[in-house]
């Protein structure tokens, strides 16, 4: 698909989670492709839903209520992709017991379709996280980690693909730098390469080789920091000339809605982050129908 048009969309469907949204109204003809994008972040071991008298969260979240979530608008539209932003592990004692060997198989279960490495994902060390890894059914995607001098070398990807409906998705994962958040003896020699001088070489090569429609980032770097030299979600956005939406975490932002960021052609690429601890799932739909005209109107709902 030479020429495209995408119309971004989120919104909110379900009873037990907020789904910030940018919805997109427009004159919409011959039934343009659509491709839905759900995505978690900082889900932190959280299998059960909140209890009713919680503070902040209550009767939320919930492995059960988010599979029901999913499975309805996998319905709706079969053209959808599932994905993580990181921090799968560590945060209920369902980790401290079975060491995230029930998180990736419950993942499986809601056939997740990639997800990225936080840094609570190494809590167990590089062999707790390689000896999990056989439990998970899906990509983790790392371009920014080298672990060439590490058992989990081969164990991940840079980016990967998929085909939906003749749409080329290409999809790949930053990390946030691991010196000062892990202690050295559990990431042991994985080597931290800048985010954005990675980001935008792994972005070119899926827009020109791999001929990708939409281009995903799963980051763990962080949606915003007053600290100019720390690299977050935002200026990575700045920095990108192919990427469309970057899916966030580790800092735990709820965002009503996706924020918008010109990038270095001036073009509109999408952050959005849902959070943590699976309260909410983020939804983005985008529209392709061969043009190049893109129309927008942005509103905020909240379940």
């Amino acid at each position: 698909m030479n020429r495209r048009k995408f119309i971004t969309n989120t919104s909110a469907t379900s009873t037990f989670v907020g789904l910030g949204g940018l919805t997109l109204d427009s004159c919409i003809q011959n039934k343009p492709t659509k491709i839905t994008i759900l995505h978690t972040n900082d889900v932190h071991s959280h299998i059960d839903p909140f209890p009713l008298d919680h503070s902040d969260f209550p009767s939320l979240g919930g492995v059960a209520r988010r599979a029901s979530l999913i499975d309805s608008i996998r319905k709706e539209n079969p053209y959808t992709l599932l994905l993580d932003a990181g921090d799968i592990f560590q945060g209920t004692p369902y980790f401290n017991f079975f060491g995230g060997e029930l998180e990736f198989k419950l993942m499986n279960m809601l056939k997740y379709d990639a997800a990225t490495i936080g840094n609570h994902d190494f809590d167990n060390g590089i062999e707790g996280l390689l000896a999990q890894i056989p439990n998970a059914q899906f990509d983790l995607l790392s371009a920014n980690y080298d672990f060439t001098n590490t058992a989990l070398n081969g164990h991940t990807k840079p980016f990967k693909t998929f085909m939906l409906n003749n749409i080329k998705i290409g999809v790949y994962g930053i990390g946030i730098e691991l010196k000062g958040l892990v202690t050295k003896k559990l990431y042991k020699e994985t080597e931290y390469l800048n985010p954005f001088e990675i980001a935008t070489d792994i972005e070119r090569q899926l827009k020109e080789d791999e001929k990708c429609d939409l281009i995903v980032c799963l980051s763990h770097l962080g949606y915003k920091y007053e600290n100019e030299h720390k690299p977050d979600d935002l200026t990575l956005a700045a920095k990108t000339k192919h990427t469309d939406l970057i899916i966030g975490g580790h800092t735990h932002t709820f965002l009503e809605k996706p924020t918008i960021v010109k990038n270095t052609l001036d073009k509109d690429i999408l952050v959005n982050q849902v959070g943590c601890f699976g309260i909410n799932l983020g939804r983005v739909d985008f529209y392709f129908d061969g043009t190049t005209n893109t129309q927008s109107q942005g509103i905020s709902i909240k379940v």
